[in-house]
């Protein structure tokens, strides 16, 4: 049985041999924390994971670019908020590379070592004397107790820090598994807009390190949505850095590491659903009986992301017509008389809406109460097979407009 231990008020430098700075490079207003490195003793693994968008930030390329080319020995990742340097052209792509270099520089390493992550507003070029005075002032100023400062500096419209730790037995010994991610707004599947950095103590090959790492991103950040858009910057990255001493080689590690993995990604990916920008309600969409896990989850995104579905969330309407339109223009065949629905506050005290495509005898108010509190699960059964998926999101409120429709100011 795998043993997962939360770590109390763990961060992305729980993990032996990481340190971080967050610094005020002058990005944002105010003297606000805009910009963090997050650094490793030794030469990491790393494997990562990006947006679908075909519209990528400078970035996302550079990254690709440098991972591509080496992948065993990443030593820091520098984050910076308020500006996405993306769709900046040839000057968006030589900052990103000027970044990498003035941070290696700093840090004593190569260039090809640094990876660069940025999140803001799109279309702006960055301002690297800015950037640069941060970046050489916080490499000065590396401390294992800065892991939530750094969460804190990579926030955009997030209202808190987004971290965690948990530590695992495995065969070989304890390992420790730490994370901070950021993410309100443009949040769904294939990489929502947000970006994580996941750091571990274990040696991990490349290779191993990738098919977990999109495993659990399969099974967390690409199950929530707060409104259906994915961004320009969406990165994931995860960094192995071996420092424990405890190798993760043999099939029983494996398992047991990528477990403790979903659960940190899971649990990241539930924070910023529940901090998605006007967010309201937490709902988890759970769809049953499909014919395949791509069937279930395709509905499930799609009722997620149905402005009117979310409005009634919202709205506290148990308008549960809404519902079973979105599962039908899902593109996803089934026979409406087979489909069973069910809403409850926890699965055990359900209320059954629809059964076989007909509506039941239930009772409004209690439909109404189960819609009216902040977190509840809708369960679509489409009664034609086995598979399952699950899908967490928002409602949809005036504060995700006015948000939104005021974000560059």
């Amino acid at each position: 049985m795998n043993q997962f231990q939360i770590v109390p008020e763990g961060t992305v430098t729980s993990p032996a041999g990481f340190t971080a700075v967050a610094v005020a490079a002058g990005l944002k207003k105010e003297n606000q924390l805009d910009c963090a490195l997050v650094v490793a003793e030794a030469d990491c693994s790393c494997a990562a994971m990006f947006t679908q968008n075909q519209v990528v930030a400078a970035p996302v390329i550079v990254d690709r670019e440098t991972l591509a080319a080496d992948n065993s020995c990443l030593r820091a990742v520098v984050i910076n908020s308020k500006n996405a340097n993306a769709c900046t052209g040839d000057l968006g792509l030589a900052n990103a590379r000027a970044t990498q270099q003035i941070a290696a520089v700093a840090l004593g390493c190569e260039a090809n070592q640094i990876l660069v992550l940025s999140t803001g507003v799109i279309g702006v070029q960055l301002p690297m004397a800015k950037l640069e005075a941060g970046i050489v002032a916080g490499a000065k100023g590396l401390a294992k107790e800065n892991g939530r400062l750094a969460a804190e500096a990579i926030m955009t419209t997030d209202t808190h820090p987004k971290h965690l730790a948990v530590r695992v037995a495995l065969p070989g010994g304890s390992v420790t598994i730490g994370g901070m991610a950021k993410g309100a707004g443009m949040i769904h599947p294939n990489m929502a807009t947000m970006l994580a950095v996941l750091t571990t103590d274990a040696a991990v090959a490349p290779d191993v390190l990738d098919g977990l790492l999109r495993t659990a991103v399969n099974r967390s950040f690409n199950r929530i949505s707060v409104d259906g858009d994915t961004s320009t910057n969406d990165t994931i990255l995860l960094l192995a850095n071996g420092m424990s001493g405890t190798a993760v080689t043999d099939p029983d590690s494996i398992a047991q590491f990528g477990a403790a993995l979903n659960q940190l990604c899971t649990a990241l990916a539930h924070m910023i659903v529940r901090d998605g920008e006007g967010a309201t309600k937490f709902v988890e969409i759970q769809v049953t009986g499909a014919n395949s896990e791509a069937d279930a989850h395709q509905i499930a995104n799609t009722i997620a992301t149905s402005p009117l579905v979310k409005t009634a969330f919202a709205g506290s309407d148990a308008n549960w017509g809404r519902l079973l339109m979105a599962a039908g223009r899902a593109g996803v065949p089934f026979d409406q008389t087979k489909i069973n629905l069910w809403i409850g506050v926890r699965q055990a005290d359900e209320l059954q809406l629809v059964a076989n495509g007909t509506p039941t005898e239930y009772q409004e108010a209690q439909a109404a109460a189960v819609f009216a509190e902040p977190e509840f699960i809708v369960r679509l059964d489409l009664g034609v097979g086995e598979e399952t998926a699950v899908v967490w999101t928002t409602d949809l409120s005036h504060d995700y407009v006015s948000i939104n429709a005021d974000y560059r100011t």
